[in-house]
């Protein structure tokens, strides 16, 4: 929940309440308005006034990210930044100097993590769009976050959630037991149960080599690639953390999966990337168990976080989709 023991509705009134009375915490102009965009795993408004100012606000939810998880988030944004071939989000300081600012009024028994982002002019990416070329480009950019984070010193006490097996399938999965989303019936959940099985032994044999698994960014999907005027933008930090190289290219076809231009996005995404790191041809074999194991974090996901609406919107017919992709994925691992 947003808050805890509370609907969504009482939640937003309140969260509204508490983001218009901490507009004062950043040197924003008076008079700005405060627009709700997005429920997620955060909610995200648009902060703006009639001089032009215009800012992104991003609310975390309770209980998801620690600060310290949230200021190594904002640490690695600031060193890609200073890469002059990736496009992301600069983050306004507060009046304080911080990052990172809490939100508080009388009506949240704990404070709220808020971070305020300068906003990037773009479009975000559509599925109805061509996408071929914007998944050339994407590749690229992945390619080029990952040999950063391949050099990267990283903080002392660097802290961000792990994305892999023990993390989406385990006993405490980061997004819940995908069991437990809608639609998953006994004849749903035999299938996925054998391609976990599956995703599992593929994953262990693939292993954790650096050269593979490191800092990524673990939710490049459509909503969050800013389709700017001359390049694309890589937005929403929120998940990064440490997983495997590949994950990024499952993230980028969320939601997405049984589209039939799949295979043709991956080879751009695929060409795109070895133009600027190498690429195995035993890794790119892998990819599809990469789609597979995201598809299944997804309706973990859809399952645990079904009082928002994004979720709801996607249930229907996510879990049958899902074990018709997984039947397919155990046949083609079986050719």
């Amino acid at each position: 929940m947003y808050i805890s023991n509370m609907s969504l509705e009482n939640s937003l009134k309140h969260l509204n309440k508490m983001v218009r009375k901490s507009l004062h915490l950043w040197d924003i102009p008076d008079g700005a308005s405060v627009r709700l965009l997005n429920i997620s795993e955060n909610l995200t408004y648009m902060v703006e006034s009639q001089n032009g100012f215009a800012a992104i606000l991003r609310v975390h939810r309770e209980n998801y990210h620690t600060k310290r998880e949230i200021e190594c988030e904002l640490k690695w944004l600031k060193a890609l930044d200073s890469e002059k071939n990736i496009n992301v989000p600069k983050v306004y300081e507060g009046i304080n100097g911080e990052l990172i600012q809490e939100g508080i009024i009388e009506d949240l028994a704990s404070t709220r993590d808020m971070v305020l982002f300068k906003y990037i002019k773009g479009e975000i990416l559509d599925e109805s769009d061509n996408l071929g070329g914007k998944f050339r480009e994407l590749g690229i950019i992945a390619a080029h976050c990952h040999n950063h984070v391949s050099r990267w010193i990283k903080p002392e006490d660097f802290q961000r959630k792990t994305w892999d097996a023990g993390t989406i399938f385990g006993t405490d999965p980061i997004w819940g037991n995908w069991r437990l989303a809608p639609e998953v019936t006994p004849d749903v959940a035999k299938v996925l149960q054998y391609v976990e099985e599956k995703i599992c032994e593929r994953l262990e044999a693939f292993g954790k080599d650096s050269a593979r698994f490191n800092l990524i960014h673990a939710d490049m999907r459509l909503a969050n690639i800013l389709n700017g005027e001359k390049h694309l933008h890589l937005i929403d930090f929120d998940d990064c953390g440490w997983g495997w190289f590949l994950y990024d290219f499952a993230t980028a076809v969320s939601f997405i999966e049984d589209d039939p231009r799949i295979s043709k996005l991956k080879e751009e995404w695929v060409r795109g990337y070895r133009g600027v790191r190498e690429l195995s041809s035993d890794d790119e074999m892998e990819i599809d168990t990469f789609v597979m194991l995201r598809r299944m974090a997804l309706l973990a996901w859809i399952g645990s976080h079904f009082e928002a609406p994004e979720p709801q919107k996607l249930a229907s017919g996510f879990a049958a989709v899902t074990a018709r992709l997984g039947i397919t994925y155990i046949q083609k691992i079986h050719d």
